[in-house]
C-alpha cells in the first residue's frame, strides 16, 4: 500500500513531465518553420508577416513599411496563408454560407441608429400624428 502511495506523485510527475516536453518540441518545431513571408500571431495577440528570421529575433511587418524586432519565443502560432488573409482582410470564413452573408447585406441597407435627442423628439411627434389620424377600429 505504501508502495502505491510513493508511486502515484511519481506518475504524476513523469506525466506533466512528458507533456511538457511535448509542448516544448511543438514549439520548436513550429520556430524552425518560420520563413519570410509566413502570418504570425504574437503571444499578444497581434498578427504580422515574417520578413526575415534571425537566430533568435523575427523580424515582423505588422504594417506597411513598419518592422518590428521580435524573440522567436514571442511567436504564438504560423497561420496558413488563408487564415491569415481572412482574419488581416476581414474576408469571411469559407464555411460560412451565402444566406449569412445576404443576411449581414440586408441589416447594412436599413437606417442607421441615431443618437440626437432632436431626431428623437421629431420621430416621436411624427409617429404620434400618424397614430392620432390612424382611424380607431372597434
Amino acid at each position: 500500500m505504501q508502495f502505491i502511495i510513493f508511486l502515484l506523485p511519481l506518475l504524476a510527475i513523469f506525466l506533466m513531465m512528458r507533456s511538457q516536453k511535448k509542448r516544448q518540441a511543438q514549439m520548436q518545431s513550429m520556430q524552425t518553420a518560420l520563413q519570410p513571408g509566413s502570418g504570425v500571431r504574437t503571444i499578444g495577440g497581434m498578427y504580422a508577416l515574417v520578413k526575415a528570421v534571425n537566430d533568435e529575433t523575427v523580424e515582423l511587418e505588422v504594417a506597411p513599411g513598419v518592422v518590428a524586432h521580435f524573440t522567436k519565443g514571442a511567436i504564438a502560432a504560423v497561420l496558413e496563408p488563408l487564415e491569415y488573409d481572412a482574419i488581416i482582410n476581414g474576408r469571411p470564413a469559407e464555411d460560412e454560407s451565402d444566406e449569412a452573408v445576404e443576411a449581414l447585406d440586408a441589416d447594412a441597407d436599413e437606417k442607421p441608429l441615431s443618437l440626437s435627442k432632436d431626431e428623437a423628439k421629431d420621430e416621436a411627434k411624427i409617429e404620434a400624428k400618424v397614430d392620432a389620424e390612424a382611424p380607431e377600429s372597434k
